[in-house]
C-alpha cells in the first residue's frame, strides 16, 4: 500500500508543476552543434546582426496600393510601429526615400508623393522598375506592399508575444485589413500556441483510443480503471519531471503524450495479461504476481531499457531539440515501467478474481488464430525466407531513392494562417530564407576602396541573377544610389560608377543615411556583407545554387582583395541535411551494440542474440524504403522515426524470445513445443500492443504539422512489419539456427 500511496502522492505533486512547463521555438534550436560554419555565422552575428530580426507585414490593396487614402493609413501605422516594444526601426513605402542633392547637401526625398495624388502614377512606374523596391516593398502587380519592422536581435517567446500584441492592437486601431505577416516574432508566437493545442488534442485523442482498446481487452471496469490509472499517473509524473528539470518543449513535444500513453499501455498489457492468465490457471494472487514479475517483469524491464536506448540514440544528433527529445523520451519510458511496478502490480492484489477477470468466452478464438500462425511458419518456412529476400531487394531499391531536399513550408502547420502567410511572401515577394555573404577585406585594402566595392557589386549582381533570388542589399546598393543622386536623380544612373566616377561618389558614403547602411560594415571596418533572401525551393536545390555562387566567386573575384563566404540561418539549417544520415547511422549502430549487450545479459547465448536482432532490421529497412518510395525528404524531424521504431519494435522480440527460452528449458529442449507455447501465451499480448501502437501513432494524423503526420504514418505502418517479422520470420529463424 505504501508504494501505491507514494506513487499517487508523487503524481499529484507533479500535477502542480504542469503550469510551469516551458514552450520554446526558435530556429537557433535547430542549428547543428559543433559545426565550423555555425561558428562562422555566430561571429558574423556579433559583427553585424542576426538575419531574422525582422517582422514583415504585407498589406493587400486592390486594384493598386498606389492609393492616397491607403498609403496615408500605412504611413501613420508605420510611424506608430516605431514605438512598439523591442522595435529598432520601421520601413515602408510611404517612408521610403531616395537620396537627392539639395542646395544644402544630400537629403532623403520621399519616393511617394502623398501630397500630390496626380504624381502617384509616375511614382508607381518608377518604383516598380527599381530593384531596391520590387519584391522588397512592393510586389510585381502593385497589389501588395510590405512594412519592414526591424526588432532587437534574438528575441524570445516572451518578447515576441509582447511585440505581436502591440502590433495587432495597431493593426486594429488603424483599420489595416487583409494583411499577411512573416518573421521571427510571428513564428514564435503562433507556433508556441499551436504546440500547446497539439499536445492537448493528441493527449485527449490518445486517451480515448486507449480507453476503447482497454475496454475491448479487459472488459471488467476495475481492470480498465487500473490500467488507465497507471498510464495516466505515468504521464503526469513524466510531464512533472520535465517541468522540474526546466525542459523547454519544442515542436516535437506533441509526441510525448502519445509515446507515454503507448509505452505505458504496452507495459500494462503485458503485465496484466500475464497476471490474469496465472489467476485463471488456479494460482493465488501472491503466487500469480510473483510469477508475473519474475517472467514478464524482467522482460518488460529489458524492453524498457532497450526502448530507452533506442531513444537515446538521438544523442548522436547535432540538433539540440532532437537530442532533448531522445533524453526526455528515454526518461519517460523508464518512468512508465517504474509506475507499472510500484502502482499497477501491488494494486492488482487488492481485488478479487471476480472483480478483475472476465470468464466469458472471447469472441476471438485466440488459440485457433495463434495455432494457425504457428502452423503456417512450420509449413511455409521456405516461402517466408523467399519473401524476406524479395522484401530486402525492394527495400534496398527504396532506400536508394531517399533524398534530403526538404522545404521549410512543409514543416509548417497545414491549413494554418502562418503557412498561408509564408506562402504569400514566397509567391509575391522575395521569400523568407535569409542568405548572407560575408566579405572579408584583405590587408592593404579598405572597405571603400574601389576594388572592394567593385568585387561586392559584381558578386551582388551574380547572386541576383539566380532565378531563386529576387533581391540583395550591400554597399553597392548605396554606391548606385549616390551615383543616381549625383546625376540628377536619373533612374538610368542607378548603376555602378566607373573607377573615375567613383572618386566623386566616395565622399558621400558616410553622409547618406540609407536604411540598413549602418549594419553593412563591421565595427573594425574589415568586413562587409551582401544581404539577400532566397526562395524556399528545397535544401538540395539551394545547395546547388550555393555551389554555383561559390564556383563563380572562385573564378571571378580576386581573393587577394576580398574573400567571400556564404552564411546565414538558411545555410546553417540546411547543414542538417548533411549530418542527418551520418548521425542516424552512428546512433543506430550504438543502439544495436547496447541492445546486443542487454540481450546478451538476458539470453546468455550469442546465437539467441543474433536470432533476436535479425527481425528488428526489417522495420528499419521498411521505414527507410517508405521514405524513398513516398518521396519524403529525410530531414531532422523525420529522422527520429528510426529511433522510435527500433526502440519499440525490439520489445515484442524480447517478449517472444524470453518466453521461448523459458518454455524450451521447461520442455527438455523441445523447440516445436516451446514455439507453440510461445505463440499461445505471448502472441496475444504482442498483437494487442501492436494494435495499440498502430492506432496510437495514427493519432498524429490529426496533427496540423506535416512532419508529425508523416512520423505517425511511417511508424504505424512500419510497426505492422515489425509484428509480422516477429510472428512469422522469427520462428523460421529459430528453427534454422537454434540447435
Amino acid at each position: 500500500m505504501s508504494l501505491i500511496i507514494g506513487t499517487v502522492v508523487i503524481s499529484l505533486l507533479c500535477l502542480l508543476t504542469l503550469p510551469h512547463l516551458k514552450f520554446a521555438f526558435n530556429f537557433e534550436q535547430f542549428f547543428p552543434t559543433g559545426d565550423k560554419d555555425l561558428e562562422f555565422f555566430q561571429e558574423f552575428i556579433e559583427e553585424f546582426e542576426t538575419d531574422d530580426n525582422f517582422l514583415l507585414i504585407a498589406f493587400v490593396n486592390e486594384p493598386s496600393i498606389f492609393d492616397t487614402s491607403f498609403l496615408k493609413r500605412l504611413k501613420t501605422f508605420s510611424i506608430a510601429c516605431q514605438d512598439v516594444s523591442y522595435v529598432t526601426s520601421v520601413q515602408s513605402l510611404p517612408l521610403f526615400g531616395f537620396p537627392t542633392m539639395s542646395p544644402i547637401g544630400p537629403i532623403i526625398k520621399n519616393a511617394v508623393h502623398l501630397d500630390n495624388p496626380s504624381l502617384l502614377k509616375k511614382d508607381s512606374i518608377r518604383l516598380l522598375n527599381d530593384e531596391r523596391i520590387l519584391y522588397t516593398l512592393v510586389n510585381e502587380k502593385a497589389t501588395a506592399t510590405a512594412a519592414i519592422i526591424k526588432t532587437e536581435d534574438e528575441i524570445q517567446i516572451k518578447e515576441s508575444k509582447i511585440i505581436m500584441h502591440e502590433v495587432d492592437s495597431l493593426l486594429s486601431a488603424y483599420n489595416m485589413e487583409n494583411y499577411h505577416i512573416l518573421g521571427r516574432a510571428y513564428f514564435q508566437t503562433e507556433l508556441s500556441e499551436l504546440q500547446f493545442k497539439e499536445i492537448t488534442i493528441s493527449t485527449i485523442i490518445s486517451g480515448i483510443l486507449i480507453s476503447i482498446v482497454m475496454i475491448f481487452i479487459f472488459s471488467k471496469w476495475r481492470s480498465i480503471l487500473i490500467a488507465l490509472s497507471s498510464i495516466g499517473l505515468a504521464l503526469l509524473i513524466f510531464l512533472g519531471v520535465l517541468s522540474l528539470l526546466g525542459r523547454e518543449l519544442s515542436l516535437m513535444a506533441a509526441l510525448y503524450p502519445i509515446l507515454m500513453l503507448i509505452v505505458g499501455t504496452s507495459d500494462v498489457i503485458h503485465i496484466m495479461t500475464k497476471y490474469f492468465d496465472e489467476l485463471k490457471s488456479g494460482k493465488l494472487k501472491k503466487e500469480a504476481l510473483e510469477v508475473t514479475i519474475k517472467q514478464i517483469g524482467m522482460a518488460t524491464l529489458l524492453t524498457s531499457l532497450t526502448t530507452a536506448v533506442g531513444f537515446a540514440t538521438l544523442l548522436s544528433s547535432r540538433i539540440i531539440p532532437i537530442k532533448e527529445f531522445g533524453i526526455n523520451s528515454a526518461i519517460g519510458v523508464i518512468i512508465a515501467y517504474i509506475v507499472v511496478i510500484t502502482f499497477t502490480c501491488p494494486l492488482l492484489t487488492y481485488f478479487s478474481n471476480d472483480q478483475l477477470l472476465n470468464y466469458k468466452k472471447s469472441k476471438f478464438n485466440w488459440t485457433r488464430i495463434l495455432t494457425w500462425s504457428y502452423n503456417y511458419t512450420l509449413n511455409n518456412g521456405k516461402r517466408i525466407v523467399y519473401m524476406s529476400f524479395l522484401f530486402l531487394g525492394l527495400s534496398i531499391y527504396g532506400i536508394s531513392l531517399i533524398h534530403t531536399n526538404y522545404e521549410l513550408q512543409k514543416n509548417l502547420p497545414q491549413g494554418a494562417k502562418i503557412t498561408e502567410d509564408f506562402m504569400f511572401f514566397e509567391k509575391e515577394f522575395a521569400g523568407f530564407r535569409p542568405l548572407e555573404l560575408a566579405i572579408t577585406i584583405k590587408e592593404g585594402y579598405n572597405v571603400f576602396d574601389y576594388e572592394v566595392i567593385d568585387a561586392v557589386a559584381r558578386t551582388e549582381a551574380y547572386v541576383k541573377s539566380q532565378a531563386e533570388i529576387f533581391n540583395a542589399f550591400s554597399l553597392a546598393t548605396m554606391i548606385k544610389s549616390i551615383n543616381q543622386m549625383l546625376k540628377g536623380d536619373d533612374p538610368s544612373a542607378y548603376k555602378m560608377p566607373t573607377q573615375k566616377e567613383y572618386e566623386r561618389v566616395s565622399p558621400f558614403l558616410d553622409k547618406i543615411p540609407l536604411m540598413g547602411s549602418e549594419v553593412l560594415i563591421s565595427k573594425d571596418r574589415r568586413k562587409t556583407r551582401i544581404s539577400s533572401r532566397i526562395k524556399d525551393v528545397g535544401a538540395e536545390n539551394i545547395q546547388k545554387v550555393s555551389l554555383e555562387v561559390d564556383d563563380w566567386i572562385s573564378n571571378n573575384i580576386d581573393s587577394s582583395v576580398v574573400t567571400i563566404k556564404q552564411t546565414g540561418t538558411g545555410i546553417i539549417l540546411d547543414k542538417n541535411a548533411e549530418f542527418v544520415r551520418e548521425s542516424l547511422l552512428y546512433g543506430l549502430g550504438i543502439a544495436l551494440l547496447i541492445v546486443s549487450l542487454l540481450m546478451g545479459l538476458l539470453f546468455r547465448r550469442i546465437r539467441f542474440l543474433l536470432i533476436a536482432l535479425i527481425p528488428n532490421i526489417v522495420p528499419l529497412l521498411f521505414a527507410a524504403a517508405l521514405l524513398g518510395y513516398a518521396n519524403i525528404a529525410l530531414e531532422a524531424g523525420v529522422s527520429i522515426v528510426f529511433a522510435i521504431i527500433f526502440g519499440i519494435a525490439v520489445d515484442d522480440t524480447i517478449h517472444f524470445m524470453s518466453k521461448y527460452k523459458l518454455a524450451k528449458d521447461r520442455n527438455n529442449g523441445d523447440k516445436e513445443k516451446a514455439l507453440l507455447i510461445t505463440f499461445l501465451e505471448t502472441g496475444k499480448a504482442i498483437i494487442y500492443t501492436s494494435i495499440i501502437l498502430f492506432f496510437g501513432f495514427l493519432v498524429l494524423m490529426f496533427s496540423s504539422n506535416l512532419p508529425s503526420v508523416i512520423i505517425g504514418l511511417l511508424i504505424s505502418v512500419t510497426l505492422v512489419s515489425a509484428v509480422v517479422a516477429d510472428l512469422f520470420l522469427l520462428p523460421v529463424i529459430i528453427r534454422k539456427f537454434d540447435d
